[in-house]
């Protein structure tokens, strides 16, 4: 399974616009609290743990004093009974320092949280970081310009002069690998680390479908025209909030030229190539992401030939 996908929590959307089962839940006992520090997850045992890590849910009221007044506290969803929250715990200059969560735990950067602890605890993370960040960029209304306020356990803010509604949004935004024969096409951004190269990707522009949006980015970026374009998955990508589409395109041919305000480069390589590079190899000064990234899956599936 592709990482942020997979939650496996209930949602229980029915059950965010009552608010006084929202607060009992949010003072149940049985319920689990999950801190998020400047979007940086909570994870329970030591940083230097080489084992698989543990997402850092927490008995309400442990990490309240950490959080402003104001503070979002997100409903996530229901695990079996349990009610499961994330609370923003931001305004706590250093938590690890001193306090409730002091040689609890740490808090740890969500790509990397994402990368060592289940594929479960992966979605919950992506879901709860997705949200928070949302609220942190969304205080004021941006039709009136006043505070709005946090309603529905999280799922709408509403303005207190213009009673403007506003809901998270989820960005759409196409990941094509473009094959012709033998091989596929990546790129390397100008802000990737040395040697990292990757399935091209751009976002869905208004009025377009994902089939003109995969047309359209591979002749922007590459100059490649490309004809049939076939879905694989969809990975949720919480940085901040997109949904990303994966597809496949076959290309015309390999005529190529990189959009130099976009990407440092782009290339051709070969089915074989591929099937090392997703094996974590680095080939003739390639590398490609690692499985965190739907790209990766692209590339795999393409390069064992499972599309």
């Amino acid at each position: 399974m592709i990482p942020f996908a997979g939650n496996p929590l209930d949602r229980a959307s029915e059950k965010r616009i009552d608010a006084n089962w929202i607060e009992s839940k949010r003072r149940d006992p049985s319920s689990l609290i999950l801190p998020m520090w400047r979007l940086e997850p909570f994870l329970l045992g030591s940083e230097k743990s080489s084992a698989q890590l543990e997402l850092g849910l927490l008995k309400p009221g442990i990490a309240d004093s950490l959080a402003g007044s104001n503070a979002p506290c997100i409903f996530l969803g229901l695990d079996g009974e349990r009610a499961v929250f994330a609370l923003d715990v931001s305004d706590a200059g250093d938590p690890m320092n001193a306090g409730p969560l002091a040689g609890l735990g740490h808090f740890r950067d969500a790509r990397v949280a994402a990368s060592n602890v289940s594929i479960k605890d992966a979605a919950i993370i992506g879901q709860a970081k997705a949200l928070i960040d949302w609220h942190q960029r969304h205080g004021f209304c941006p039709r009136c310009g006043e505070p709005t306020k946090l309603m529905d356990a999280g799922y709408r803010r509403l303005c207190g002069k213009c009673n403007a509604e506003h809901f998270p949004r989820v960005d759409p935004v196409v990941i094509m690998l473009a094959t012709h024969g033998e091989a596929c096409l990546v790129g390397r951004g100008k802000l990737f680390p040395p040697e990292m190269f990757s399935a091209l990707a751009g976002f869905i522009e208004p009025g377009e479908t994902v089939e003109e949006a995969v047309r359209r980015e591979l002749m922007e970026e590459a100059s490649v025209k490309v004809g049939e374009v076939t879905y694989y998955s969809t990975q949720p990508w919480p940085f901040p909030s997109s949904l990303m589409i994966g597809c496949f395109a076959k290309a015309e041919s390999r005529d190529v030229k990189a959009d130099e305000t976009e990407l440092a480069e782009v290339r051709w390589i070969e089915r074989s190539v591929a099937r090392e590079l997703v094996e974590g190899k680095a080939v003739d000064g390639v590398r490609v992401p690692p499985p965190i990234a739907i790209a990766y899956h692209l590339i795999r599936t393409w390069a064992l030939g499972e599309q």
